[in-house]
């Protein structure tokens, strides 16, 4: 089975074929992670109900929570106005972030400067 026709018609893909799938806690709205999915990655998100992505690094999909246990449970997943890219909200169980941390956005907030 491949994507839904409907559904790639409207994707814009970078050159290596993939968009940006931004992951949310969906009850509180906390983000969790920035990944990458190709067709086939986002196919399985949306039939298995399972957070999958493709790694760039290691060129291969990946279910998160595969091996960490940390998985994701997938309760919607949404295109932006552009079709640029993926807003996927779960139920996070234990860290998103692959260092263990709930979200991969809390270790290193940058200083603005106002004025």
């Amino acid at each position: 089975m491949s994507l839904d026709p409907k559904i790639a018609a409207r994707l814009k893909r970078n050159s290596d074929g993939l968009v940006p799938a931004i992951t949310q806690q969906y009850d509180t709205g906390e983000v969790l992670m920035l990944a990458w999915m190709n067709d086939e990655a986002l196919h399985r998100t949306l039939t298995t109900g399972k957070a999958t992505y493709w790694s760039r690094s290691r060129q291969e999909l990946w279910v998160k929570g595969a091996t960490s246990g940390n998985v994701q449970h997938v309760k919607s997943v949404a295109l932006d106005c552009d079709g640029d890219t993926v807003l996927v909200k779960v139920d996070q169980v234990g860290g998103a972030c692959h260092t263990g941390d709930r979200t991969c956005f809390d270790a290193d907030e940058l200083e603005i400067a106002i004025g």
